[in-house]
């Protein structure tokens, strides 16, 4: 396997997965507001911010080898609350208690990524993280913004005509234990949701423990170049936000269940990876896009019609499932001013 699918296979779900929403929440539910949410009750006493390094391919290759997970994403403990390799788009989302799918701001925001690092306040604990981080961002990259209930194109999840091929779940997802000791094969991160355990399997595979939202593992399947995503215990609402998170990643729609199904499921899609290519330069990861003008550059959006029949769309298709395009009112929070690079620490 190349240097880079193997980064991508790896790093990319990972980015991907520590921001899902829990199953049965949904970002349509939320009420429009232009006001800014309420100061915070506390702030961090010393917080650094700095541009990430470009990754390390063969130093990030060697330590998953070695069965040593890297360093990303977000992570709060009762003295420290750590960012690493985050680009900006979602940590505003992770402040404001949002997806990046519902930031609407400059295209750069899914592309300069920063190592946030801070100190907690005494008394201060982890549900008062998302404000102070908030009052960070406001306060060192000048940013302002308001909510508001936009018209947006949606991709509906929908019944098959022929029926839906789904199997259900026979056990219920459990928390996950956050004082259970980390291996050197896991990684624990914070997600607005709760927290997410990672694992990287023997096989190479990883798994998602995120508690009450079920589990997901990601898998190389070497004979159909993909990435095969497996959910385990997932609603309609779960699965439409993964749906949401991934197409978001690669220039597509957010995803809404209106499938009328309830109760908890074992669903898997694939991914190509020249799909999760275009997913990984969206982030920052891999090689950038065609410079315009050059061969590919005016290629169409990944997974952005349902026409198109993507991998994506595909695998939904298999599951007796389908995306029809509507447009629906969608909570966003959008950036009226921020500065591309934070003031000095």
């Amino acid at each position: 396997m190349k240097k880079s699918s193997f980064l991508l296979l790896h790093l990319v779900p990972i980015s991907l997965f520590a921001f899902l929403p829990a199953a049965g929440s949904h970002p349509l539910a939320a009420q429009s507001s232009s006001a800014q949410p309420a100061p915070p009750k506390f702030t961090f006493e010393v917080a650094t911010i700095r541009p990430s390094p470009p990754p390390d391919p063969a130093k990030i290759r060697a330590e998953i080898e070695a069965g040593r997970m890297p360093r990303i994403g977000p992570r709060v403990t009762s003295s420290r609350a750590e960012y690493i390799n985050m680009n900006l788009k979602d940590l505003i989302a992770l402040a404001w208690g949002l997806r990046g799918y519902q930031v609407s701001g400059p295209d750069w925001l899914s592309s300069e990524r920063f190592d946030v690092e801070a100190t907690m306040p005494q008394g201060a604990t982890k549900d008062d993280a998302p404000a102070m981080l908030r009052a960070l961002l406001q306060d060192r990259f000048k940013l302002t913004a308001h909510e508001d209930m936009e018209d947006h194109k949606v991709l509906a999840l929908l019944v098959g005509k022929n029926g839906e091929k789904l199997k259900r779940s026979t056990t219920t997802p459990q928390p996950v234990d956050e004082n259970a000791p980390l291996k050197p094969n896991q990684l624990m991160m914070d997600g607005p949701d709760g927290p997410v355990r990672l694992t990287r399997n023997p096989d190479g595979s990883m798994s998602f423990d995120l508690g009450r939202r079920g589990t997901v593992v990601t898998k190389l399947d070497a004979a159909n170049q993909a990435l095969r995503i497996e959910s385990s215990m997932v609603t309609m609402s779960g699965f439409t936000d993964t749906l949401s998170v991934l197409l978001g990643q690669m220039g597509g729609q957010q995803v809404v269940d209106q499938t009328g199904l309830t109760g908890n499921y074992e669903l898997a899609v694939e991914i190509s990876l020249a799909d999760l290519m275009s997913m990984a330069q969206a982030q920052g990861f891999g090689p950038p896009p065609p410079p315009p003008g050059s061969a590919g550059a005016n290629a169409p959006p990944v997974a952005s019609d349902p026409a198109g029949e993507s991998s994506m769309f595909r695998s939904v298709k298999q599951l007796g499932l389908e995306l029809n395009e509507r447009t629906a009112k969608v909570k966003r929070l959008v950036i009226d001013h921020v500065e591309k690079m934070p003031t000095e620490n």
